[in-house]
């Protein structure tokens, strides 16, 4: 008896799930139809289940809030149309000085924080005085706390009167946020190079780099790569925390909500001010955690990272 290619390639996909047949197109098994369709089910069954205890827990605790004691006094306090909407083409308006500080202090971050970690990975007895200012630098910003940093900053350089040093809050709330980001993102890096094995380097110094190029060429590329997730961490959180300048009276999205809660002492402006911002980060920590995922594919992969 002869068998013929169609045969023998329906036999193949029967036990094995898949065929090429005889080159029109692969062709799936009744047994790969099977798997597929019950991973369908599965994941249309879970997101059935996802979907109806999300809208139980919301129902549950929206009963919860509105039957509260309190909640018809909250939410004419901190829920009030009106303020809404006389606040949110002001916030928007100071939301602006929050972009652009953030643009300008996250560049001065990294650049700060990225010679602030070579410093502290410098090798030899000479380098030692630059070591040890680099890591009292860090340790330094990194314990005191940013609000005080502010004031210190804000209320403190004008008072000192000095001759050509801006007084403007806006270039100094920003000095004090890059002094002390600088601080933490120098240490995300100084962990990203200490992670890139000694061989890497000494590979390089065996092709004839200097320590200079096998720190610019090997060195600092893999560094960067690994650091990448807590890099955009600490952004997401410098974008927060520029609201913290209004304490100098800059006029961003914060302050415009004071000002409007100062007059009409109705905290609806800062819901406002504070839904901005989170739809502000939004965006970046979703790009973080794609990141994120993605390196933990390439890692598990034994992908470059």
């Amino acid at each position: 008896m002869t068998v013929t290619k169609e045969e023998s390639g329906q036999e193949g996909a029967d036990d094995n799930g898949d065929m090429s047949g005889d080159g029109d197109g692969y062709v799936p098994s009744r047994r790969r139809i099977e798997r597929e369709a019950f991973k369908r089910a599965r994941t249309r069954r879970a997101t059935a289940i996802a979907a109806l205890s999300t809208l139980v827990t919301g129902v549950v605790l929206y009963l919860v809030v509105v039957n509260a004691p309190g909640w018809p006094r909250t939410r004419e306090t901190f829920f009030n149309g009106q303020y809404a909407r006389e606040a949110f083409p002001k916030v928007l308006e100071g939301l602006w000085l929050n972009v652009r500080l953030l643009l300008v202090c996250g560049v001065a971050v990294l650049v700060l924080g990225m010679l602030i970690a070579i410093a502290r990975t410098l090798r030899g007895p000479v380098f030692f005085p630059l070591r040890v200012l680099a890591a009292a630098y860090t340790d330094f910003f990194r314990g005191l706390p940013l609000i005080i940093n502010l004031m210190i900053v804000v209320l403190g350089v004008p008072a000192l009167r000095l001759q050509g040093v801006t007084v403007d809050p806006v270039l100094l709330g920003g000095t004090a946020l890059t002094l002390t980001y600088s601080a933490y993102v120098a240490e995300v890096f100084r962990a990203g190079i200490e992670s890139v094995h000694p061989s890497q380097r000494a590979a390089a110094r065996s092709l004839g780099l200097t320590n200079r190029q096998a720190l610019r060429y090997v060195v600092l590329p893999q560094a960067v790569r690994r650091q990448v997730p807590p890099l955009l961490n600490d952004l997401v959180s410098l974008q927060k925390d520029t609201g913290l300048v209004s304490i100098g009276g800059a006029i961003d999205a914060v302050r415009a909500a004071d000002i409007i809660v100062g007059r009409s002492l109705n905290y609806t402006p800062y819901i406002v001010a504070g839904l901005v911002f989170v739809a502000l980060t939004i965006p970046m920590t979703r790009f973080t955690d794609w990141v994120t995922a993605r390196m933990d594919r390439q890692r598990a992969q034994g992908g470059a990272i």
